[in-house]
């Protein structure tokens, strides 16, 4: 005879497996008295699972949607089928730019039986993404090691190769991971170097476990981290410039991801974004079709004046030969 809590399970996942049933039928299949069956239906009602029962002949119980999300039962195919649906949403941001499809991956990937555990795997040595507009992707798996490493706060020897394809090898305390909409980052502390890192997911080669205990004393912001380096990146030139609108506006307009934002006061904000030359951030600053002001570098002040002159004249030039 199976036991009180194993009773309850497979009852919960017959429950699960159709709109309803009847008490008989219930008590034939789990090999029980149908005063056993009531008894257990009180006690997942008391678990917080919403049980409701119909009288007479054609009722029975059927399990409906609660206020709250109660464990389920899933069998294998289920589960393998949850698991890859998961995945696909963490990797294409289908569901936004939240990570709580890797959140449930995870924990999903850590109860998994191994063999339903090692048919996912198998599936992501078989499944080829072409790559986009974006570049490169992430490999399935090494996203859920980086996800397993930033939860255990463990140290790790991660193997890199930078946007230069230069491979190097350090040792980082692993803390977050941020996805901007198009990639996904690694926010960890390089251990030699003392300060905090983004590093590209898709261009970690591998991450190895050393046993020891991260280090996260002051940790950053990860978003607000991943932002500014972003933004700044590897560009020669950074410019400033004050907008006349209030944070939330000026985040609309710049995003996060091309400039570093602060607020001057309630109907300001001061960012500062990089580019290639003083002319190529005229030409992005002029397209955001918006008062600005270039607060430095004088290069850029003078290279915008320069173009909205040019613009003007242009479009004087326009009505005059309409004339």
């Amino acid at each position: 005879m199976l036991s009180s809590s194993a009773r309850l399970l497979r009852l919960l996942s017959l429950l699960s497996s159709r709109p309803s049933w009847p008490c008989a039928e219930l008590a034939e299949r789990m090999e029980v008295t149908d005063r056993t069956v009531r008894r257990d239906m009180a006690r997942l009602r008391d678990l917080g699972y919403c049980v409701d029962s119909e009288a007479g002949p054609w009722g029975g119980y059927r399990l409906r949607a609660g206020s709250r999300v109660p464990p389920l039962i899933l069998d294998d195919e289920e589960a393998l089928a949850v698991a890859v649906g998961l995945r696909e949403a963490a990797l294409s941001d289908a569901l936004g730019g939240d990570q709580a499809a890797l959140s449930a991956l995870l924990k999903l990937r850590q109860v998994l039986p191994r063999h339903i555990a090692d048919r996912l795997g198998e599936l992501d040595e078989a499944f080829v993404r072409l790559p986009g507009a974006d570049g490169p992707q992430i490999r399935p798996g090494l996203l859920l090691e980086l996800a397993v490493a930033c939860r255990q706060g463990r140290r790790a020897r991660l193997s890199y190769t930078d946007g230069e394809g230069r491979g190097t090898v350090r040792e980082v305390d692993p803390y977050r991971l941020v996805h901007t909409g198009r990639r996904w980052y690694f926010v960890a502390r390089d251990v030699s170097r003392g300060r905090w890192r983004t590093f590209r997911a898709d261009r970690v080669d591998r991450l190895q476990p050393t046993g020891h205990p991260a280090d996260l004393t002051d940790a950053p912001d990860p978003a607000q981290l991943v932002s500014r380096n972003i933004a700044n990146g590897p560009y020669p030139l950074s410019a400033t410039i004050r907008l006349p609108l209030a944070l939330r506006e000026a985040l609309r307009l710049i995003p996060a991801t091309v400039g570093t934002h602060r607020a001057d006061g309630p109907d300001a904000t001061l960012v500062d974004i990089g580019g290639p030359d003083p002319d190529g951030l005229a030409r992005y600053l002029l397209g955001l079709g918006t008062p600005l002001r270039v607060l430095a570098p004088d290069a850029v002040r003078q290279a915008l004046a320069r173009r909205a002159r040019e613009l003007a004249e242009e479009n004087a030039r326009g009505d005059a030969d309409a004339l």
